[in-house]
């Protein structure tokens, strides 16, 4: 007997009867939701699998058969979107490629169980149904919240992120992807209300919903982005290099020299920035003189940014460095967000003082963290950039740690490690929603692309495609005035959150 109450709707009783039907149209569900993510971008699929999540939910007699339904979602969401993260184990196939899917299945079962806890919450704020959408949005987005900050958090494929190709994509100016991705899973939950009771009325309001949301999304679309007070044209290399040759002997020659040969001028105007990607110096910072020499030799008379490794004692970097015209660093940032087992082993400085050694970053075993967010004050026309290594790029929070406001974005990654199918687009879509977010142009310099300039509105207006070499010129877009996001990030949200769900609590008690 299912204790759903007069506010859920019922389910074919050949679905009801037997949970592990339900579990497995979970799984489904979060499957077709997670067609939304790129590269499919078929927003509407991920509608359409949280409004039949949501009907399961109502399904589920007790919290703990509902935590379990939030969980078969949410593995089916995760393994499709992060397909990709299989992609590290294969670059030394013969010795990690057994563990490929053992990482996929427990990577999606670990972030599902956010999406578990979201789904027994929503059943303990609305046990009778009443408000049960609200309970729903307020749950996932605790969750979500959740999600991006704890464990050093992993806000990688947020449902708001399926609107970039859509005007919708600007209302986060205002609330940001999470706002986007909180919107997107009370929308779905209404949209399974007004189709499971045939109520016109609700279906007029949603649709009413849908169109203002579109129509102020374009209208913001289509305002003016002012243009530089002085012209910056950039150069952008991509020199294409498979993680799995990049630091092979017989390659790593051949991967710098294309990357300075594409750097170089030949007769053409000079931009006045290059840009190389992560890593893509194969020294480290200092080893070398000659090879920084000739780095900046192949820019000129252009200024030059590069990703390049460093030492400091034992402790290594992952750092971004703008060179001196003689080879030497000007300025130095260090990557402070690191990605956890793939750079650094948590614990691991913890463990070498208790005599485990082989982990600890500062031991030399993995990088070590940079003092934070910071600024590049560049010369002249350059102005102030906001520096992005990589990963760092998918945490809205960290561009709003920053000590000022930057006129421009600049991330330099390596997405090799995240193969061809997924992962490399699913990152440039969170850095365009990175320069809607502040109203900042973006510039990124992938290794082995997507390379892109994006304007102030999340557009990529120049790109070079994944899997090729070369080189970008473009022009820096300009930038917008501060974004309400840019101001307040996501404590309105969160806020709003936090008051509706004592609300729910409230009705919930008053009603037992």
């Amino acid at each position: 007997m299912t204790d759903r109450g007069p506010g859920w709707t019922r389910l074919p009783d050949w679905l009801e009867r037997h949970w592990w039907r339900v579990l497995a149209a979970g799984v489904a569900l979060g499957l077709v939701a997670a067609l939304g993510q790129a590269p499919v971008g078929m927003w509407p699929a991920t509608l359409v699998g949280f409004a039949g999540a949501y009907a399961l939910l109502g399904a589920a007699p007790r919290l703990r058969k509902a935590a379990l339904t939030g969980w078969a979602f949410g593995l089916g969401y995760f393994a499709l979107t992060l397909v990709w993260i299989v992609q590290p184990f294969l670059v030394e196939p013969d010795r990690y490629g057994w563990m490929a899917p053992f990482g996929l299945f427990f990577m999606a079962a670990g972030l599902a169980l956010f999406w578990a806890a979201a789904f027994a919450l929503a059943r303990w704020l609305s046990p009778a149904g009443r408000f049960g959408w609200l309970g729903f949005a307020v749950a996932m987005g605790a969750a979500e919240l959740a999600r991006a900050r704890l464990f050093t958090g992993f806000p990688w494929g947020g449902p708001g992120l399926v609107w970039i190709d859509t005007p919708v994509a600007q209302l986060g100016s205002g609330v940001g992807a999470f706002g986007l991705s909180v919107l997107t899973v009370a929308g779905a939950a209404v949209l399974w209300l007004v189709v499971a009771r045939r109520d016109l009325a609700g279906g007029a309001g949603l649709s009413l919903a849908a169109v203002l949301a579109f129509a102020f999304g374009a209208y913001l679309e289509h305002q003016p982005v002012p243009d530089r007070a002085a012209p910056v044209r950039l150069r952008l290399v991509q020199p294409n290099a498979p993680q799995h040759l990049k630091w092979d002997p017989a390659w790593v020659g051949v991967f710098f020299d294309r990357a300075l040969a594409l750097s170089r001028s030949e007769g053409a105007a000079p931009p006045d920035l290059v840009i190389w990607p992560e890593s893509a110096v194969p020294t480290l910072l200092g080893e070398s003189a000659e090879v920084q020499a000739r780095v900046v030799a192949a820019a000129a008379p252009a200024r030059v940014i590069a990703g390049i490794r460093r030492l400091e004692g034992r402790r290594g970097y992952n750092s971004l460095v703008l060179f001196r015209d003689d080879g030497s660093p000007e300025i130095v940032y260090d990557k402070h967000h690191l990605v956890p087992f793939g750079e650094y082993v948590p614990f691991g400085d913890l463990l070498g003082q208790v005599g485990i050694h082989g982990l600890a970053a500062r031991e030399g075993y993995g990088y070590s963290p940079g003092p934070g967010a910071a600024l590049l004050a560049l010369p002249q026309e350059l102005g102030r950039a906001l520096p992005l290594i990589c990963y760092e790029a998918i945490f809205p929070r960290d561009l709003r740690a920053a000590p000022g406001r930057a006129d421009w974005i600049l991330q330099l990654t390596n997405d090799a490690w995240f193969g061809t199918f997924s992962g490399p687009q699913q990152h440039l879509v969170q850095a365009r929603f990175r320069a809607i977010e502040f109203g900042l142009p973006l510039v990124r310099a992938a290794n082995t692309g997507v390379s892109a300039v994006i304007d102030a509105r999340g557009r990529v207006v120049a790109s070079l495609p994944l899997g090729v070499d070369g080189k970008l010129d473009a022009a820096l877009p300009g930038a917008l005035p501060a974004t309400l996001y840019a101001r307040l990030g996501d404590w309105p949200s969160g806020l709003l959150i936090a008051v509706a769900a004592l609300a729910l609590a409230g009705l919930r008690r008053k009603s037992r």
